[in-house]
Parts: structure tokens; C-alpha cells; sequence
């Protein structure tokens, strides 16, 4: 493998260089059609079993290409870099190509909605991860409501770059139209696909029992006359062949079927992760077919990584002077908390054994370790959003959780529970022994809550 083609990432370029020193062993292959469970009620993997078996065969790389989801990026991409894998991130996503009366002259048949053909998306860079996301959001919140989730190829065209695309296997835009009968539409789809994506597009074939020669062979056809790469791939949706019959009354379920009825969908019984070994005599024919998926895996130099959160700055301090920004808000914090203090005792007096001396005590203590913590701004939003809640007249809940032990939260009115009175520990929302963001538990009135959601936003 030439170095040139390495990755930048450390950890991807360590995985790469691991598949070359092994090269010399078998020809490698890596998994590029991946269902994990969150594949939701058709794939059967769950993530540890996916790197766990590209460990055991000694893959530098596996992707994971949920079913229009990216549900399990952050998790897969965790657990692979742990176990010193290239997570490869990507979507088996439905296109709706809007071409059904294309060839209507030829007898292709108009169905009610669109009609809609997987493709594999992978992101080979940061640009392409956000464009997949982009594209995923899309699908579920642009389309007609009650529609199938898909995106268009318009969508495509927009957020292309950064993306590898593999054209779906016999299931695929391409492989249907052979399949029914449509040379030219699917050669006109193929184009379609390679005038978005260029040198990113790859013709996918896929060999299961009783897998189409005919189809295959047309395919392996377009490419070539196209001068578009093919790579082999396996759509994996459970670990090995005998969990067939399990994942088998899953698919049933999905169906809101029975596994004895006949007339329902099924999947092949090779649908599993099978070793590079087996996918090698597979396309023992093709081997460049292999070869492409560890030139795909080269491409690829992305994987989400876990962020702090990133909160905007609610009050004063120069953005670019973190801690000045923190003190600014610190100083808002106490200045509302302390007004806020004053006001609840001037209205509801103080819990008989305390004193106002008191509440103003363990005030200021709370006030010192969400300072120490950097979280005024934190409560600076909640309590801007909840009063602006109540202003409106939206009913929102007194509090529940760890949140209501906090005397600022009760003084700034995100809670309505004065915690000395119900002897409420603040150390069991925030302390400084565990470092983690705090989480204020909110109730809004489920008819009005949409307008809260759209204040913060």
C-alpha cells in the first residue's frame, strides 16, 4: 500500500499499515455493508459483535451502513478505535430517483409514491460525515408526512462532497431496473449516480444463493463500459450463518407476520458476516472487486469523535477569552440568584430552623462550584427559557429530579421547590468529585411545548 494513500488520522493510518503487514497472509477484504441492530427491526449485530469480528479476522476496517439511520455512529466509531479498528461511517440510504415514467414506452409500471432504491453513502471525510447527517435529516423531516423516509436526488446533488457512494447491489436503482427488464433506465441511472459523484461512485456486486448471473453480468457490463470501479460486498444482518433462523422471526415480526407464512419478506441465509477468506473465493473471478473495498477504506479518513458540549455565551466576557466569559456570567448568575433568593423569602418566608442567614449561605456555596465547574451560563439558559415559559403562560413542572436539590435553580425559578425545606442535597446535582454536565429534568405542557422548543432554537 503506498504510503501516499495512507490516511492522515494516527489511528486509521496504524489500522492500514496493520492490513498491509498482513497482506502478505490473504488478500484482505473489509465488510462495507453492515446492519447493526440499530438497523431497526432488521439487523440483528449489536456494535460489540461488528468489531469484534473484524478483530478476530484481522480487518484493519469495517464500516457500519445502518438502514436510513446514523443511530449508532458515535457508539460503533468508539468502540472500533478502542479495539484499534477503522470504524467506517455510512448510510444504506433510500433515493427516490423520480424517473418512473422514464421508460414507460417498455411497460414500466407507475407505482402510487415514489418508488425508492437503496444506495450505500460513506462519509471519506469530515465534510462528507456532515453532508451524510445533512442528508439523513432531511429524509425524515422534509418529506411529506406519512411518506416512506427518502431523499431526492436533488438533495444528493447538494450534499455530495465528501461522499462515497456504492449503487445498492441487485436490490439497488441499477440492479432493479436490469432485473424487471430496463437496460436503458438503469444505465441512465448509473449515469445519474456518476455524474454526483465522479470517481467516488463504485458499482456494487453482491453473491448470495441463488444470486442473478444475468443481472450481474449486465452490471459488471455498465461498469466497465462506463469506466466505473466494482467492489464486492456481503449485506451482513446477524453474525453467523446458523443465527439465520432467529433473525428470521425478527424479519417476521417486522412484517406483524409469522414465521410459517410463505408470502412474506425473506432474507438469504448468507446474509452474514462472512470472513474475508469466504469473500475472497467468492469473487475469486473478480478479485478487483475485493481489492476495492480496501481502496475504499483508504479514502476514508473520518470518524465522529465524542465533544464537550458547546454552549453559546449568555452574558458579557470577550468569546474568545473563555474564562472571562465565565466570570461575566458568574456575576449575572449571582446577581439573578441573589434577587431571586430575596423574593421567594419575601413571599414564602424561610423553613422554620433556617434562618435568611442561612439561605444566603448555601446560595453563595452553590454559586462557588457551578463557577469552579463553568456552568453559570448553563443555568443562565435554562432559567431564561423556563421564565420566558412561564411568562407565556405554558405551564411548566416544579422540578423533579437531582436538579431540584439546587437552592440557585429555586431562586432563579427553574424549579419551584425550596430544597432546604425538603432536605434536598445540591451535591447530588453537582459536585465537584463528578464531573459531568448537569441535567435539569423539565416538564412542559405537552399542547404548548412546541413553542418553548422553537424559543430556544
Amino acid at each position: 500500500m503506498a504510503s501516499d494513500r495512507l490516511p492522515r488520522d494516527p489511528l486509521l493510518r496504524e489500522a492500514m499499515n496493520k492490513a498491509a503487514r498482513a497482506g502478505a497472509q490473504a488478500r484482505p477484504f473489509i465488510h462495507l455493508r453492515v446492519h447493526s441492530a440499530y438497523s431497526l427491526l432488521e439487523g440483528a449485530l449489536q456494535l460489540t459483535k461488528v468489531v469484534a469480528h473484524a478483530v478476530g479476522d484481522g480487518a484493519p476496517a469495517i464500516a457500519v451502513t445502518d438502514t436510513n439511520n446514523l443511530f449508532g455512529a458515535l457508539e460503533f466509531a468508539q468502540k472500533a478505535v478502542k479495539d484499534g479498528v477503522q470504524p467506517i461511517i455510512g448510510c444504506q440510504i433510500d433515493v427516490a430517483f423520480g424517473d418512473e415514467n422514464q421508460d414507460a414506452n417498455r411497460g414500466y409500471q407507475k407505482r402510487a409514491g415514489p418508488e425508492l432504491f437503496p444506495v450505500v453513502l460513506i462519509a471519506a471525510t469530515e465534510t462528507g460525515y456532515a453532508n451524510l447527517v445533512r442528508l439523513v435529516s432531511h429524509a425524515y423531516l422534509d418529506n411529506i408526512p406519512g411518506e416512506a423516509v427518502n431523499v431526492t436526488m436533488g438533495w444528493l446533488a447538494q450534499s455530495q462532497e465528501g461522499l462515497i457512494c456504492l449503487s445498492g447491489g441487485p436490490r439497488g436503482p441499477i440492479g432493479s431496473a436490469l432485473k424487471s427488464g430496463h437496460p436503458p433506465l438503469a444505465e441512465s441511472r448509473l449515469l445519474a449516480l456518476k455524474a454526483l459523484f465522479g470517481d467516488r461512485l463504485y458499482v456494487e456486486l453482491e453473491r448470495v444463493a441463488g444470486y442473478d448471473r444475468g443481472v450481474e453480468a449486465a452490471t459488471v457490463d455498465l461498469a466497465y463500459r462506463h469506466e466505473l470501479p466494482l467492489v464486492a460486498t456481503n449485506e451482513a444482518f446477524f453474525h453467523v450463518r446458523e443465527d439465520y433462523e432467529a433473525h428470521d422471526a425478527l424479519i417476521a415480526i417486522a412484517e406483524g407476520s409469522v414465521i410459517a407464512v410463505d408470502d412474506r419478506r425473506r432474507l438469504s441465509p448468507d446474509k452474514f458476516l462472512k470472513s474475508p477468506n469466504e469473500m475472497v473465493a467468492l469473487f475469486a473471478d473478480i478479485p478487483e472487486a475485493v481489492d476495492n473495498t480496501v481502496e475504499i477504506a483508504l479514502r476514508c479518513n473520518f470518524y465522529p469523535k465524542t465533544r464537550h458540549p458547546i454552549l453559546p455565551r449568555f452574558a458579557g466576557g470577550d468569546v474568545a477569552d473563555a474564562d472571562a466569559a465565565v466570570r461575566a456570567e458568574a456575576a449575572e448568575l449571582a446577581r439573578q440568584a441573589h434577587a431571586g433568593l430575596e423574593k421567594r423569602i419575601a413571599e414564602f418566608g424561610v423553613t422554620p430552623g433556617f434562618t435568611p442567614g442561612q439561605y444566603r449561605e448555601r446560595l453563595d456555596f452553590e454559586l462557588g462550584v457551578i463557577e469552579r465547574m463553568k456552568y453559570p451560563g448553563y443555568f443562565l439558559i435554562v432559567a431564561d427559557f423556563i421564565q420566558w415559559a412561564k411568562a407565556q403562560g405554558i405551564p411548566v413542572g416544579p422540578g423533579r429530579g437531582s436538579g431540584a436539590g439546587s437552592l440557585v435553580a429555586y431562586s432563579t425559578t427553574i424549579t419551584d421547590i425550596d430544597p432546604l425545606r425538603f432536605s434536598l442535597l445540591f451535591e447530588r446535582f453537582l459536585n465537584p468529585e463528578r464531573v459531568s454536565m448537569p441535567d435539569f429534568d423539565i416538564d412542559f405542557c405537552q399542547d404548548r411545548r412546541d413553542e418553548v422548543i422553537s424559543y430556544v432554537q
